[in-house]
């Protein structure tokens, strides 16, 4: 028996409120009342905002809410059965089973294997009418143990035979395709040569519920319909690939996805039907039917390059378009999130470089490598040689952050056709002493290339050679070649202007400069503004020298002023518990470990409690603690790890007197600041009555709320 659902997780013919979004709340407090998560409003919030980019209702009175939240603490199931039903945006009514299915946000392949499982048998009548009929708490848990239950034969649904649980939509054991041939799956397979190849791929923004309900829908409709139809669940858990034979002899592709399809490039050619991932649960019969007419269409849309928001050129997009503007930000970020392990694993090892050989090792490291071993020490002994070794291949690491950065702003602009010529086009840049702007710079031009490339409709013999042969050189030709020629040297100068100022700055223009880095990083505790803070400090991590430490003094002022505000916020709930909520006191525990981490993400549950409170507060502090470290020239070679990282760190006392007095700073404003509005969580009562703001009455159904329920509902802020 799992233990994902248990019958306190279970509520039979009751009324949590007239619609989706107070059914949501009501689990996700039943969920966080028997200890699978630690706050109900962040869990329900996460909730909601995936039920927002799609209604997770499906036809036959059945609702899948799902996400993966940082609240949950254990994978969890909790399941109501509505009386009555509440709309959750099926078609054909309200629904009056609901499961909640809460992952956490770092759930292994097995459990969301067992997830998806849950989600697939949902769309089996006999399993949703067991449920309906079901008398106690305890037989639907029993019904959902056996749904999910590894290795448990089950009907594919609508067909009469049996077949093993995945067979239908070619999933393995993970909940990753294996390629089976769905006709094969379900007996009475004819040569797959006599009938129209199809292939599909299936995707959700969670990878959980859609994904794998979509393929087997799809799986479902392809035998009903007597095509050979083969499909790829691209869920959260490991995916494996249809077989490239397979992908060759399909006449058409089918996309019902909400998200970007995994190696598109496999697909250039096909003719394409693209479609959310909902309408593959919904409308899989009429899927299949406009793909074997656009299997039989020469003008059919094909599969081409993706396009600069991740999907087919040409090719129907569901939602609105993503804004020009936020399209940048994605590609760039794309591009630092690829660069940092270079930058940590290089900017760690120089560091221990310097701690173990000197600082002179940047003038000796190579001359040590090339005439000494372990056998044949040099005059430093051990130390200096390990030291060599450290800052050699830490050097060699940090060669590379240019090029990954600008190779994979373009892999996000036109994907893995735009990874060659970006990387080229970066290893101009470094040439031409253009640095991460030249890469920037670079990477936008390659990919730009590269996806205009692939939006040609070229014969099908040539469309093979275009995203390996063509797109590359044509594209690392022209953003190269515009490096080299035209833009390489004013961004040269561009560069040696701003490190020459960054090299200048003294006194009051660096302590200006650290406050304002401090206050973007704790402005928006890991959103758009603190990113662009800290991606000018890691970007410039690389141009860090004994002789130009403006970079790494940049750095440590980004890095200080992200611990403060988990660390700032726990301070806070252990000098005024009686402020705090008890979820809140617990989340402070927790804040000490991730601010000395350097995860200011730690202070977003208190933040999305209280942010006209908690938001200045935080700024206040982390301004404070970036202004300490630039006057007091504490410098940072490590982009992450806060206190960890300790080595890579210069001035280390003054790092950690900084990032202390910016703790203690957002604490007293947060602290002064409940004060003077009146804010305060009364201390949980022995029934576990929900805290209220100071001044305010709880509500009737609160007072008069059964101990159970009152449970359930403590721990939320007033």
């Amino acid at each position: 028996m799992t233990d994902m659902i248990t019958p306190e997780l279970v509520t039979l013919d009751q009324h949590h409120g007239d619609d989706s979004a107070a059914v949501i709340r009501a689990l996700a407090e039943r969920i966080v009342a028997h200890g699978r998560a630690t706050d109900a409003e962040a869990l329900s919030a996460d909730a909601l905002a995936r039920e927002q980019k799609d209604s997770t209702g499906i036809p036959g009175g059945i609702a899948i809410p799902h996400c993966r939240s940082a609240a949950v603490t254990r994978p969890t199931l909790a399941m109501s059965r509505l009386r009555p039903g509440v709309d959750f945006g099926a078609g054909d009514g309200p629904a009056d089973l609901v499961f909640f299915i809460a992952a956490p946000e770092g759930a292994d392949d097995a459990h969301l294997e067992l997830l998806s499982k849950l989600a697939r048998s949902l769309i089996r009548p006999d399993f949703t009418q067991a449920l309906r009929e079901a008398d106690t708490t305890a037989d639907v848990v029993a019904l959902v143990d056996d749904a999910i239950g590894e290795g448990r034969e089950r009907p594919v649904p609508g067909a009469g035979e049996t077949a093993p649980t995945d067979a239908a939509s070619g999933a393995g054991a993970s909940g990753a395709p294996d390629a089976a041939d769905v006709n094969d799956a379900s007996g009475g397979a004819e040569a797959t040569g006599a009938r129209m190849t199809i292939i599909a791929v299936t995707a959700c923004a969670t990878g959980i519920a859609h994904t794998f309900m979509a393929a087997d829908s799809l799986a479902e409709a392809g035998k009903q319909a007597g095509v050979d139809l083969h499909v790829e669940p691209q869920g959260s858990g490991s995916v494996r690939p249809l077989d490239p034979a397979v992908v060759d002899r399909a006449q058409a592709v089918i996309f019902a996805t909400d998200v970007d399809v995994r190696d598109r490039a496999r697909f250039v050619g096909k003719p394409v039907i693209q479609v959310p991932v909902k309408r593959g649960i919904d409308q899989a019969p009429e899927l299949i039917e406009r793909a074997v007419a656009a299997a039989r269409d020469p003008q059919a849309p094909r599969v081409r390059a993706q396009d600069a928001d991740g999907e087919a050129a040409g090719s129907p997009r569901p939602g609105r378009r993503e804004p020009v503007g936020k399209r940048i930000q994605r590609w760039l970020m794309t591009g630092v999130s690829y660069m940092i392990p270079f930058v940590a694993g290089g900017g760690l090892l120089i560091a221990l470089g310097f701690l173990l050989g000197g600082y002179d090792i940047t003038d000796t490291a190579a001359d040590i490598l090339v005439e000494n071993a372990l056998w044949n020490l040099p005059e430093g002994g051990l130390g200096a040689y390990l030291g060599a070794v450290a800052f050699m291949i830490g050097n060699a690491s940090m060669a590379f952050l240019v090029p990954a950065l600008a190779g994979y702003i373009a892999y996000a602009i036109a994907d893995r056709p735009g990874i060659a010529p970006g990387f080229v086009a970066g290893s101009v840049a470094l040439l031409m002493s253009a640095g991460f702007i030249g890469g920037l710079v670079g990477g936008l031009i390659a990919g730009g290339v590269a996806w205009w490339l692939g939006t040609w409709r070229v014969p099908r013999w040539l469309a093979g050679l275009m995203p390996v042969v063509i797109i590359p050189l044509v594209a690392s030709i022209v953003a190269s070649g515009s490096l080299a020629l035209v833009l390489g040297g004013p961004i040269a100068a561009l560069m040696n202007a701003l490190d020459a100022w960054l090299g200048g700055l003294t006194g009051g223009s660096a302590v200006l400069l650290g406050a304002l880095l401090g206050a973007m990083m704790c402005f928006d505790l890991g959103g758009p503004i603190n990113k662009v803070a800290y991606s000018f400090a890691v970007a410039g991590l690389g141009a860090g020298a004994v002789d130009n430490q403006a970079p790494w003094l940049i750095m440590a002022a980004v890095m200080a002023a992200g611990m403060v505000p988990p660390l700032g916020m726990a301070l806070a709930t252990f000098v005024a518990p009686r402020r705090f909520s008890r979820i809140e006191r617990e989340n402070g525990k927790a804040g000490v470990l991730l601010g000395a981490a350097f995860i200011s993400e730690g202070a977003i549950p208190f933040a999305a409690a209280d942010p006209l409170r908690v938001l200045p507060a935080t700024i206040a502090g982390g301004a404070v603690t970036g202004a300490i470290t630039m006057g007091m020239g504490v410098t940072s070679q490590a982009p992450h790890g806060g206190i960890f990282v300790f080595f890579a760190i210069g001035n280390v006392l003054w790092f950690v007197l900084a990032v202390l007095i910016g703790a203690v700073v957002t604490a007293l404003v947060t602290m002064g600041l409940k004060i003077v509005t009146g804010r305060r969580a009364e201390p949980d009562t022995a029934t576990g009555a929900t805290p209220v703001a100071a001044g305010r009455t709880p509500s009737a159904d609160a007072t008069a709320a059964t101990p159970a329920s009152a449970a359930e509902r403590a721990g939320t802020a007033g």
